[in-house]
């Protein structure tokens, strides 16, 4: 069977919880919840604020881990201060899975490019995940959805520069473009793999600027809302997001696929796909 994404026009904080239900999947025990903490400066992320509704639903905890590069996130200490910035602190148990080392180790026997990820060693004390996902364009990867938040971000910080590198930390910022696009496809099946039937998707197409969340100067969004997506397949989640912006009648939509293309960003989905971790071939059926 084709898997379903449910898709909505509403972007209210409390349609997500609806979203949640139809999916039909509840995740049990301990619950990771992996939202993108927002680098300060950055005016296009969803905050505490926006996703409130369905972290209280779940009853998990927040997670995230530090990032690779320069910043306000990049060590444990910083990263603490932003979450307390944000709001996140407050309103949510917050657990950051790479605070402290070692990193635990993904084996990945059948990765294109990469055998192994790096993650922050907290994420085994989880049961399930949920993974909320900001769709929005990329500088390196293209786009951002689930995809990218299995693999760079739940990586630790050095399982990022690994990723990045396909393999080879040290080339970080100059390892072959599509080996990277890969490397995330390859990161992101261990996870998958860590949690199998116990994870579910939600993509928000919401402030979409060409630029991440992660970029403290960032482009404002370049194309009209959207709506948000849920499903058990973080492939066709990405996927009907892509399609959506492609189908979308805003003139704006012609600067995301341009960032989109630019960047090969749908390699990432391909090499998922081919690695089993879900379908392109899925059934959208919208909702109000």
């Amino acid at each position: 069977m084709k898997p379903k994404v449910y898709f909505t026009k509403s972007l209210d904080p409390e349609a997500v919880c609806a979203l949640y239900d139809l999916v039909g999947r509840e995740l049990c025990g301990r619950v990771a919840i992996k939202l993108h903490s927002g680098e300060p400066g950055n005016q296009n992320f969803l905050g505490p604020d926006f996703w409130k509704p369905i972290i209280d639903k779940v009853g998990g905890v927040a997670v995230e881990c530090n990032t690779a590069y320069d910043g306000t996130r990049n060590t444990t200490e910083k990263h603490i201060k932003t979450l307390k910035d944000h709001g996140w602190s407050e309103y949510f148990d917050f657990d950051l899975l790479d605070a402290e080392g070692p990193d635990a180790v993904l084996e990945i026997p059948n990765g294109k490019c990469i055998k192994k990820n790096y993650v922050g060693k907290n994420l085994l004390n989880y049961d399930s995940l949920l993974v909320l996902s900001h769709f929005k364009g990329h500088p390196m990867g293209g786009y951002g959805g689930a995809l990218k938040q299995l693999s760079i971000g739940i990586a630790s910080s050095y399982g990022k520069a690994y990723i990045h590198g396909a393999g080879e930390p040290e080339k970080i910022w100059t390892a072959d473009h599509d080996s990277f696009l890969v490397s995330m496809a390859d990161a992101a099946k261990s996870v998958v793999d860590l949690f199998g039937e116990k994870a579910v998707y939600i993509n928000v197409m919401k402030n979409m600027s060409v630029d991440c969340d992660c970029c403290a100067v960032a482009e404002d969004p370049c194309i009209a809302d959207i709506g948000m997506l849920a499903s058990t397949d973080p492939v066709a989640i990405d996927k009907a997001c892509l399609d959506l912006v492609y189908a979308s009648d805003d003139a704006g939509k012609a600067h995301l696929i341009e960032r989109i293309e630019s960047r090969n960003g749908a390699l990432t989905v391909k090499a998922a796909e081919e690695l089993g971790i879900g379908s392109s071939d899925y059934e959208l059926v919208e909702v109000k």
